[in-house]
């Protein structure tokens, strides 16, 4: 039988419907095609792909190989933009990480870092609109709206005198959840009890401290207030105290012991802080013992002090004061004051929380990622005289080498040779490198391998306060820090810090290579691609890096800082040092997105 030739209009619409599309699907690659290949479309394309890659966490081997590239001067681009939605990434602290942990004992608000495979590679932007920060101490009381849009504290706690939105600026008027009236009434009602003039405290922990007016108003009278809060349904807490300049530091107290070494603080202070301090056989209130120094002063407003419906929770605060021995000083209200003894605790044998003396095994100042122990820190197991009213006063103890500089050999001359050794170099910093140390750029400073806290004792008479770190696996040096009179944190650099984005205008470090290596070898356990891009991450634009370390080093370094924006110098150092050190000085460039991230 032929083939019956029917007009076209006549033949099967679903042939040409289906001829119609395979047409089309080739002219559309065709298209693409040139479009890919002869138009910026392509390149742009090109790039987002590149970011993608950059972003991808499936295939360590091409991370591996970017950190070898760039450690060898060989990636001539600057390391990618993160996009915009990570402005104010924290990669411990991230909410869609942790979520999925338990919510036993707040283990999902504590630390928990991705390995350092998962991370992506790449540059945090600043938000649009950001704006140098407004300087010390005009900072103390407004702050740009723009460098941190987020309204939810100032819309739930603007009646509480937290802060208010006022033109282009959030104005803090100094008030809090136990002071809306503001903090000043408050601590001069707590100077009635306790001495909060004339250096007999000097540091002090402010825990959950909302935007930490409390530690921004004590700084008038001399003392040296760390804040700290986790990151939580207000977003940004931390992130407002330390664009205000106050000393603050994103932390839970959940499963893990603080960060601090034993007796640090000459007052801790908790103002509606709703942590549970009797709870787990008082698990948290031991805590809180281990980090007070002896002598030292515990307020507590807010509940459950005195409150309603929480007679019970009241009754237990006060047994387990008693059973540790502490003199209670006063109750005011829904405020209780407690003075810590100066020496041992007087535990029972037996007492209702089950509470006995840590054994002579447990180093009280190690406090890295180590759990929590119901245990309680005997005066003897730290070595010398330091509670309140013993210890000199502020500013005589800055410069006083405690015994605890004996945690290493020969450590009361390597304390004093120490101290003269950064007042040289900090005069060479400001006479002949010009760093703006002492000028109101500078305010939130950051010593990354602090050791005794000789670089932030030279800081002393300038308008900054300064975080020490004392890495995790070098010596346990951070109870010196405390004793003269200066704040810091344990903690391992091959881990991103636990602060916001742009907090930080000045980062110093003095052996960069040290804070990666595995003591006493020459074996890396990360890279310095990695910290320096996590040093990026904490430098506000237009801040400040000082590194120091062998000549090596600092090439290695110098290539890392062309691909993370920063414009840097190489420099001698000061005639009076020995050794080969150079002193690497860099700038971090106000860089923005652009339109196709």
């Amino acid at each position: 039988m032929g083939h019956l030739n029917l007009p076209a209009s006549k033949r099967n619409p679903r042939q040409w419907k289906l001829l119609d599309i395979i047409t089309a699907i080739f002219f559309g690659l065709v298209l693409l095609f040139f479009l890919l290949v002869f138009t910026p479309l392509g390149d742009s394309m090109a790039a987002s792909g590149r970011q993608a890659l950059l972003l991808s966490t499936s295939d360590p081997r091409q991370r591996h190989r970017l950190v070898s590239l760039v450690e060898l001067g060989h990636h001539h681009k600057p390391i990618e933009a993160c996009p915009a939605n990570s402005v104010d990434h924290m990669p411990c602290e991230d909410p869609r990480r942790n979520s999925q942990l338990s919510r036993e004992m707040n283990l999902y608000r504590e630390r928990h870092c991705p390995l350092p495979d998962e991370m992506p590679l790449c540059l945090i932007p600043p938000p649009p609109g950001y704006k140098i920060p407004v300087q010390w101490r005009e900072s103390l009381h407004k702050i740009w709206h723009s460098n941190m849009p987020h309204n939810k504290i100032a819309d739930r706690k603007g009646h509480q005198g937290w802060m208010k939105e006022q033109g282009p600026h959030f104005i803090f008027p100094g008030g809090g959840t136990m002071f809306p009236d503001g903090a000043a009434p408050y601590i001069e009602k707590l100077g009635q009890y306790i001495p909060l003039t004339g250096g007999t405290l000097r540091t002090a922990l402010d825990m959950g401290c909302g935007v930490a007016s409390f530690g921004g108003s004590l700084l008038s009278e001399g003392i040296l207030a760390l804040s700290f809060a986790p990151r939580d349904s207000h977003k940004a807490q931390i992130q407002f105290a330390l664009e205000r300049g106050i000393p603050a530091f994103v932390l839970m107290l959940g499963t893990r012991r603080l960060p601090f070494p034993a007796f640090a603080f000459d007052f801790i202070h908790c103002s509606r802080c709703l942590i549970p301090f009797t709870a787990y056989n008082a698990t948290y209130f031991i805590e809180v013992d281990r980090l007070l120094r002896p002598g030292g002063y515990l307020v507590i407003s807010g509940p459950p002090v005195q409150w309603p419906k929480q007679d019970k929770e009241w009754a237990d605060l006060q047994a387990v004061a008693r059973a540790l021995c502490y003199e209670l000083i006063a109750v005011d209200g829904n405020t209780v004051i407690w003075k810590k003894p100066d020496g041992d605790s007087c535990l029972p044998n037996q007492n209702e929380f089950g509470l006995g003396s840590c054994d002579e095994s447990n180093d009280p100042s190690n406090a890295w990622y180590f759990k929590l122990r119901r245990c309680v820190t005997s005066t003897s197991s730290v070595n010398g005289e330091y509670p309140v009213g013993i210890i000199p006063k502020w500013p005589d103890r800055l410069t006083r080498a405690p015994s605890r500089a004996l945690v290493v050999k020969n450590g009361i001359d390597l304390f004093r040779a120490d101290t003269r050794r950064w007042t040289r170099r900090v005069a060479y910093y400001k006479n002949t490198l010009n760093l703006k140390l002492g000028s109101p750029a500078v305010r939130n400073v950051m010593d990354m391998n602090a050791f005794f806290g000789g670089f932030a004792a030279a800081l002393v008479s300038d308008p900054v306060w300064v975080m020490n770190v004392v890495p995790a696996r070098k010596p346990l040096t951070l109870g010196v820090i405390y004793d003269r009179g200066l704040i810091g944190v344990y903690h391992d650099w091959c881990e991103p810090f636990s602060t916001y984005p742009r907090t930080y205008d000045f980062i110093h470090v003095a052996g960069i290579e040290s804070l990666i290596k595995l003591p006493g070898s020459s074996k890396s356990r990360c890279n310095l691609v990695d910290l320096m891009v996590e040093m990026d991450r904490m430098l506000r634009p237009e801040g400040t890096v000082v590194i120091r370390d062998s000549p090596e080093v600092i090439d290695k370094v110098a290539r890392i800082a062309h691909a993370v924006r920063w414009t840097a110098t190489i420099n001698d150092k000061e005639p009076e040092s020995h050794g080969r050190e150079k002193i690497l000085v860099a700038t971090k460039t106000f860089w923005k997105l652009t339109s196709s991230h």
